[in-house]
C-alpha cells in the first residue's frame, strides 16, 4: 500500500500518525492538562476505569493491511440532501435538532442554539492534502447558522475538534465553549474564546434560566498525534433544559452498557438521546471505541430515553463499513427492539427532527 493511500485510508491512522512523530519527540509529560489524580487520571494520562485502552500501532497496521474496506460511492456528494436554513431561535419547550454532518448537530430549544463538535472543514485531518474527505456537504451552510450560544466539544479527535471551524465560530459568534479537561489548551491555541468552561466527569455547570450541563463518562480515548494519547479527556454531556433532558455522546464504545445504566440511574427521564452509530468495522479493532447500531439501540433502551438520534455516519469514511451500512443496520436493530422510526432517527445532513415531549 502506498504511503499516500495509507494516510487517505483512515482518520484513525492520521490521528495516530499525522504530525505525531514530532510531537512524540517533544513530549515531556502532559502538555494539555495538569491536575490532581482521580479514578480516571493517573497524573499523566486519562483512562476508562475498568475499561480498555486503545489498540496500538501494530494493530493499526494489521487493520490497514488486512483489507475489507468498502469503497464509498463518489456520487454521494451529488445525491446529498439540500442544505437547510434553520430558524433563528426555537422558544419554549419545543426541541428541534438539525443534522449538519457526522457529529455536528444544531440543537435548538428554550431560545438557545447549541452546536456539537462543529466541523465545516473539507477533511477531518491534521493536514489539508490527505485524510478523510467530506463525502457530503454540510447540512447547514456556515453562513446560514443562527447565532450560536453554546458549543460543546466532546473530545480532541480531528473529526470532532476542528480548530479551523472553531476559529470561524469565534470570529462571528459570541459562543461559550464547553469541553472536557485539556481540550481547552488545543482550542485556545487557535482562538482565545472569552467564555470557556472546562469540565471533568461528574461536574455540573449551571448556566441559569433552567439550563444545566453535566459532564459524564463515556468509553473512548483521545489523540492528536502519536505523542499525546489520552492526554485530554473525552466525555458525554447531559443537558438539562426547561423542556427536558438531552443526552449527547460524540463517540463511545458500548462497554457492556455501563454508562447507559448509570445515566438513567443518575438523571432519570431523558427526552432525547443523541448517540453515535457509525465507524465501527472491523469490530476487533473498533469495538472498544465505537459502538455499532445494534449496541446504540441497546444503549438507547437502557437509558430510558423517549426519543433518539443516530449520528457519526455518512460524512467521513473512517472505517471499513459502506456508506449506507449504519442506517441499514440501525433499521434492523430498531425493528428487533420494537422501536419505531417516529422515536429514533438516523439523520442525514440537512434533515431535522422536531422532537415531541413524550411518546404518544
Amino acid at each position: 500500500m502506498k504511503r499516500r493511500q495509507f494516510f487517505k485510508w483512515t482518520g484513525m491512522g492520521l490521528a495516530l500518525l499525522g504530525g505525531g512523530l514530532a510531537a512524540g519527540r517533544a513530549m515531556a509529560g502532559n502538555r494539555y492538562y495538569s491536575g490532581p489524580l482521580s479514578d480516571h487520571f493517573d497524573g499523566k494520562v486519562f483512562f476508562n476505569p475498568g475499561g480498555e485502552e486503545p489498540r496500538g500501532f501494530t494493530d493499526l497496521l494489521r487493520w490497514q493491511f488486512e483489507g475489507g474496506r468498502i469503497a464509498w460511492p463518489k456520487s454521494a456528494m451529488a445525491a446529498s440532501l439540500p442544505a437547510t436554513k434553520p430558524e433563528q431561535r426555537v422558544d419554549g419547550t419545543r426541541l428541534v435538532v438539525t443534522m449538519v454532518g457526522h457529529a455536528t448537530l444544531l440543537i435548538q430549544t428554550a431560545g438557545l442554539n447549541i452546536l456539537t463538535d462543529p466541523v465545516w472543514s473539507e477533511r477531518a485531518s491534521p493536514v489539508s492534502f490527505a485524510g478523510p474527505k467530506r463525502a457530503t456537504p454540510p447540512g447547514i451552510a456556515f453562513e446560514d447558522l443562527p447565532p450560536i450560544d453554546i458549543v460543546i466539544v466532546t473530545h480532541n479527535h480531528y473529526d470532532h475538534l476542528d480548530v479551523a471551524t472553531l476559529k470561524r465560530l469565534g470570529q462571528g459568534h459570541d459562543a461559550r465553549i464547553i469541553t472536557p479537561l485539556g481540550n481547552d489548551t488545543i482550542i485556545h491555541a487557535e482562538h482565545p474564546f472569552t467564555g470557556t468552561s472546562v469540565m471533568d466527569w461528574g461536574d455540573r455547570l449551571d448556566l441559569g434560566n433552567g439550563l444545566v450541563v453535566h459532564c459524564e463518562p463515556c468509553h473512548h480515548w483521545s489523540a492528536r498525534g502519536m505523542g499525546d494519547r489520552r492526554m485530554a479527556l473525552w466525555a458525554a454531556f447531559l443537558i438539562e433544559t426547561p423542556g427536558g433532558k438531552i443526552y449527547h455522546i460524540g463517540d463511545t464504545g458500548y462497554a457492556g452498557g455501563q454508562h447507559y445504566r448509570e445515566i438513567r440511574e443518575k438523571h432519570g427521564d431523558i427526552r432525547l438521546a443523541i448517540l453515535p452509530i457509525g465507524a465501527y468495522e472491523p469490530r476487533w479493532f473498533m469495538k472498544a471505541q465505537h459502538q455499532n447500531p445494534q449496541e446504540a439501540i441497546e444503549g438507547f433502551h437502557l437509558s430510558g430515553a423517549q426519543f433518539g438520534i443516530g449520528h457519526h455516519f455518512g460524512t467521513f469514511q473512517l472505517t471499513n463499513e459502506g456508506i449506507d451500512d449504519p442506517p441499514k443496520a440501525l433499521t434492523t436493530a430498531m425493528a428487533a427492539k420494537g422501536i419505531g422510526t417516529d422515536r429514533f432517527k438516523g439523520l442525514r445532513p440537512g434533515q431535522q427532527f422536531d422532537v415531541r415531549m413524550r411518546i404518544a
